[in-house]
């Protein structure tokens, strides 16, 4: 007996073949096929059973030439936000010396062994940020602030909710955001995401807290958490059917902030029915240990680079965020000046703290994509093959907003990496973005303020 499974639509099919050993003519093939729900689960007289995590599920087994090759695995994408930049005179590589013939700088150099899966890209900016000390707030959204008449803060949709979007509607968390604990040079924003309407969504800070979101079993038993969905859904009806009695006669300044409180139920809607769809499905098991309570610093990042990897591996969330710890980490290096102060360096004391910052970064970097690589895929290939990281800040260097600091890594958007590119001053960051999200499969045509893909980006 033979086994395969076949991709089709939104299910997956096991065929089941029997060899010529049985009756009948030489080639002929008798099939049972038994439909498969995607999340690995078999129902029968009210049971729910999970499956073990099965290599073949999602791959075809190739037996013979005649058959094709494994299915495409899923695509993940990862956004690291450092907030406060970079010491330009030890961070950035040599402008003269660009493509694959460059060398590392000091600030980079923790980063030597991965040379060859990283991408150093140097010239872009967003074009209508003003403000020195937010190092995240238009980072992935290259939005105007003021393109809102009357308003001093407007803001659009971040590229890591455009992935989530297009590649988390089939996982339990659409997308994962996380903060630190301490966010010097980060700016407005509740994490690095803003959804369509230019809304901060939010983020989580304490490493505990995303473990048992990720892993832990829910508390409420079942029906109760049914019955608060429904209770949850009448309420917003309710609310829907209140406000568009009240439509009639409204200015259209009134009338627009009422399609967006109408956008806002949409959004509450969509994620009650993501809820609806997860109820009877288990969460993963946890490939690591519950982590330690109250870290700070650097065990912060990595125990939240644990997490990241976790929540990939179990396909928990294809689009993750991290809004990084600027003061934690310098403490936690025992460099005594303060964050805000470090990114004002001058030659002495501060300009040896933050290359020291640098280099932390960097190590920390080298440690992701190891990780990155040692886990494997159900086909032999490891989670950096398909997955898209960038690193950096809006702000560049001792708050200047042009140049910012940009490494791209991993396989999953089909990048041409090992490279430094010193494209054109002042090139939009969001073509940068716009290149990631078309390698990543999404039909987008532009994003932000971008004006077109980087070529010299696509593999």
């Amino acid at each position: 007996m033979m086994f395969s499974l076949q991709q089709s639509d939104n299910r997956l099919c096991l065929s089941t073949f029997w060899n010529d050993q049985f009756p009948g003519p030489k080639n002929k093939v008798q099939m049972m096929k038994t439909n498969l729900d995607r999340r690995h689960f078999l129902r029968g007289t009210g049971a729910l059973v999970a499956l073990p995590a099965l290599e073949s599920i999602g791959f075809r087994r190739v037996t013979s030439a005649a058959e094709t090759t494994a299915t495409a695995l899923s695509k993940r994408c990862v956004f690291l936000g450092i907030g406060f930049g970079v010491t330009k005179e030890t961070w950035f590589p040599d402008q003269t010396r660009t493509g694959a013939d460059y060398e590392l700088s000091e600030g980079l150099s923790p980063l030597a062994r991965h040379q060859s899966d990283i991408t150093v890209v140097q010239g872009c900016e967003n074009q209508y940020t003003n403000e020195a000390h937010w190092g995240s707030t238009f980072w992935l959204t290259g939005a105007n602030r003021y393109s809102v008449p009357g308003q001093n803060m407007a803001n659009s949709i971040s590229a890591d909710q455009v992935v989530a979007q297009h590649l988390g509607q089939e996982t339990r968390f659409a997308s994962l955001q996380l903060n630190a604990a301490s966010l010097e040079g980060h700016g407005p924003g509740l994490s690095l995401a803003w959804d369509q309407r230019g809304k901060p969504v939010a983020g989580q800070d304490d490493p505990v807290q995303v473990f048992h979101k990720l892993f832990s079993p829910e508390d409420m038993p079942l029906e109760q958490r049914k019955a608060a969905i429904a209770e949850n859904r009448s309420v917003l009806d309710a609310v829907l059917a209140q406000a568009r009695h009240v439509q009639r006669g409204l200015t259209k300044t009134d009338t627009d902030k009422l399609d967006e409180y109408f956008q806002g139920i949409r959004d509450i809607e969509l994620r009650l029915k993501k809820d609806e769809a997860w109820l009877d499905i288990p969460k993963a098991r946890p490939p690591l240990d519950e982590p330690e309570p109250g870290l700070k610093g650097k065990a912060e990042i990595e125990i939240m680079q644990d997490l990241i990897v976790a929540a990939l591996q179990t396909d928990s969330a294809r689009a993750v965020s991290y809004r990084m710890p600027g003061q934690s980490l310098l403490q936690s290096l025992d460099l005594k000046p303060s964050a805000h102060n470090v990114s004002h360096y001058s030659p002495g004391d501060r300009m040896e703290a933050s290359k020291l910052r640098d280099q932390a970064h960097s190590k920390l970097l080298a440690r992701l994509i190891d990780k990155l690589k040692a886990t494997k895929e159900a086909d032999g290939s490891s989670l950096f093959d398909h997955t898209a990281v960038a690193w950096g800040s809006n702000i560049s260097s001792i708050h200047y907003l042009t140049n910012c600091p940009t490494i791209l890594t991993g396989g999953g958007a089909n990048l041409k990496l090992g490279q430094h590119l010193v494209l054109p001053k002042d090139t939009p960051l969001c073509n940068v973005w716009l290149t990631m999200l078309q390698g990543l499969g999404i039909n987008a045509e532009r994003h932000g303020d971008s004006t077109g893909v980087v070529k010299e980006l696509q593999a």
